[in-house]
């Protein structure tokens, strides 16, 4: 009785922590994406019906064997395209060594964090020009209330500001950190993840200047993923020290909750026709939060993206995620990788991606 009691304790406890619950979401649809190349943020153009994955190539490698994020192209290369509902693939823009997308549905002009950034022409995929910026471009985001495009760079300028329509640069921003992931409210504010000062800055997006930071108080630290509740003035910040899902006001940086989620985040959405922020975690599994109002939340769901064997180091799980807002669905990226070379620098902590093995996950319900 006695053991009975104590298993029973020990599986509570799981879920009270997140880490045993199942919910409403399934992975769909796998789809081998095999050719060669690195790969980080995807996007899903909803509008546009269409997928880009950038494929990143490195050319160089600094004195410890770490690849450099450097302009220049390797011959993997390029942004490759699928239609969203099929995935079948429908082209490439090729020769572009990027780390994100983003697409402007208004003026259908697609832009890549490259450098230059190149832009393109999202019907035809036909490149429009290249646009000379500073920094090492990383993350992406389009804000529609201006029609602009922020480049995010974790070297100074931290931000660098595009106009959608015709891709001049309108000004550059330190943001006080190394950015990940940005989201706009599409009232004039933009909000971004500081992962090396452990806050949020606050943007003016007119006037082009920060306006606060947003302190995490421990409740987790290095935030890589950033999400928004535009409607109800909400933040969720993805952190992996420890691996939390800190929720914030966006107004003045209150902390509402903090919530478990899976280990090393490389992402965050939310979805408001459903009411649920989601994280992509590369060693452990994706976690759904439940806004239930907009001062209670809790985990819906944790769901392994790796079936059938534990996420780890040979075999992570999805990286990144991008939300469909037209059929809610979520796609993630996902690859099998080597063993680690036994005169690996020690700043290497993943063996080599295995040819052919990068995948598509949807997920949905």
């Amino acid at each position: 009785m006695l053991r009975f009691f104590l298993l029973l304790a020990a599986v509570l406890s799981l879920a009270s922590f997140g880490l045993a619950q199942e919910g409403p979401y399934k992975i769909l649809k796998t789809v081998k994406a095999g050719d060669n190349g690195g790969f980080d943020y995807l996007y899903a153009d909803s509008d546009g019906r269409r997928l880009y994955i950038p494929r990143t190539d490195y050319v160089l490698t600094d004195s410890q064997g770490r690849r450099l994020k450097i302009p220049g192209a390797g011959p993997n290369a390029r942004i490759t395209v699928y239609n969203l509902d099929t995935l079948e693939p429908q082209g490439e823009i090729p020769k572009t060594n990027a780390r994100g997308v983003a697409v402007d549905s208004k003026s259908h002009h697609a832009f890549c964090t490259s450098r230059p950034v190149v832009m393109w022409d999202s019907r035809t995929l036909a490149i429009i020009k290249t646009i000379e910026v500073e920094g090492i471009p990383d993350d992406i985001l389009f804000d529609p209330f201006n029609q602009r495009v922020w480049i995010f760079s974790h070297s100074q300028p931290n931000a660098t500001i595009l106009n959608a329509n015709d891709g001049s640069v309108v000004g550059t921003l330190d943001l006080g950190g190394k950015p990940e992931q940005g989201v706009a409210d599409g009232r004039g504010h933009v909000y971004v993840d500081l992962e090396d000062t452990n806050r949020i800055a606050a943007v003016d997006a007119v006037a082009l200047k920060v306006t606060a930071h947003y302190g995490l108080a421990g409740k987790g630290n290095e935030p890589t993923g950033l999400a928004i509740d535009a409607k109800h003035h909400i933040l969720f910040a993805a952190c992996r020290h420890p691996d939390a899902m800190v929720i914030l006001k966006s107004d003045d940086g209150k902390i509402l909750d903090a919530l478990p989620i899976g280990s090393h985040n490389d992402g965050a959405v939310f979805n408001p026709k459903t009411m649920e922020a989601f994280s992509s975690n590369e060693d452990g599994p994706f976690t759904v939060i439940k806004e239930n109002s907009p001062t209670s939340f809790r985990v819906e769901q944790n769901l392994d993206t790796r079936p059938g064997e534990p996420c780890g180091e040979l075999h992570p799980c999805a990286k990144t995620l991008t939300l469909d807002t037209k059929t809610n669905r979520i796609f993630m990226i996902a690859a099998e990788f080597g063993p680690m070379p036994a005169n690996a620098p020690k700043t290497m902590f993943r063996g080599p991606m295995l040819p052919d093995s990068v995948s598509i996950l949807v997920v949905g319900k």
